[in-house]
């Protein structure tokens, strides 16, 4: 814990040496390589986008290793890689499945209801 603490204090000292923004010295300390700015003319894009670095934040809050650093470091070879996406793959799959059972229950009782609804009209024009 110490040797985290003083490669932290010495990173901080060596930052403000070369004269980095307090937002650089933060990016340096979290990791962060570089900041891009883009334009979106689909926001849907932009969203998705969005998730990507919010995934990769989480990420790296959870693990303190970036993807790159994972592959780089070789922390996980090709056999787990290729297990990981089965299993992502295969949850996506059961997620799907779900989506579509709760979509034929929504479009079951809106059919009912609206059953319901046209027996009750008729019954008051039938009066």
């Amino acid at each position: 814990m110490k040797l985290k603490e003083d490669l932290e204090r010495w990173l901080t000292e060596h930052l403000k040496k070369i004269n980095m923004s307090d937002r650089e010295m933060m990016d340096a300390k979290n990791g962060i390589l570089e900041r891009k700015s883009y334009g979106f003319r689909d926001p849907v894009v932009r969203k998705v986008c969005d998730k990507f670095i919010d995934r990769s934040n989480i990420g790296y809050e959870k693990y303190g290793d970036t993807l790159d650093d994972e592959r780089r470091l070789r922390m996980k070879g090709l056999q787990k890689y290729l297990n990981d996406i089965q299993e992502e793959l295969m949850d996506a799959v059961l997620y799907i499945q779900a989506a579509r059972d709760e979509l034929q229950d929504l479009s079951e009782e809106s059919l009912i209801e609206k059953f319901n609804e046209d027996e009750y009209e008729e019954r008051i024009s039938q009066e």
